[in-house]
């Protein structure tokens, strides 16, 4: 097992929730390889290359503001992170999250990251159902 890639992991799946919980999603975008594919399961959606994932960021982004991770657990080897978390956030418009504007929420997040060379190369977002809370 090689703690160095183990700790390099965790490192870039931590700046990658920092840069989108402070609305830094060029930053974010910066920790996905070239090829990355990003998937929501739960919203049938799969989205390959760096430029689209970053188009859907930007899409997610102005459907939420004031967005908070509260990690549960986390852990990683050295080709995948997991982790799991409650998001807070507030509505900004009408998107992809089925409740009023100007409502705060939470959901239950489960990420599964693929690491290859220190950044993302795959990302399935394993969605709760979103509640007003």
């Amino acid at each position: 097992m090689d703690h160095d890639i183990i700790a390099a992991n965790l490192a870039a799946v931590e700046a990658h929730f920092g840069s989108e919980a402070s609305g830094r999603i060029e930053d974010a975008i910066e920790l996905y390889t070239d090829d990355v594919v990003w998937e929501a399961p739960s919203r049938h959606l799969v989205i390959e290359g760096k430029e689209a994932v970053a188009a859907n960021y930007r899409e997610i982004f102005s459907v939420l503001k004031n967005v908070e991770f509260h990690k549960l657990d986390r852990f990683a080897t050295e080709d995948r992170v997991v982790d799991d978390s409650i998001i807070t956030f507030e509505v900004a418009r009408d998107g992809f999250i089925p409740l009023p504007l100007g409502t705060k929420g939470e959901m239950r997040l489960t990420h599964i990251f693929e690491m290859r060379g220190g950044k993302i190369s795959k990302e399935i977002g394993i969605e709760g159902p979103p509640r007003a809370r």
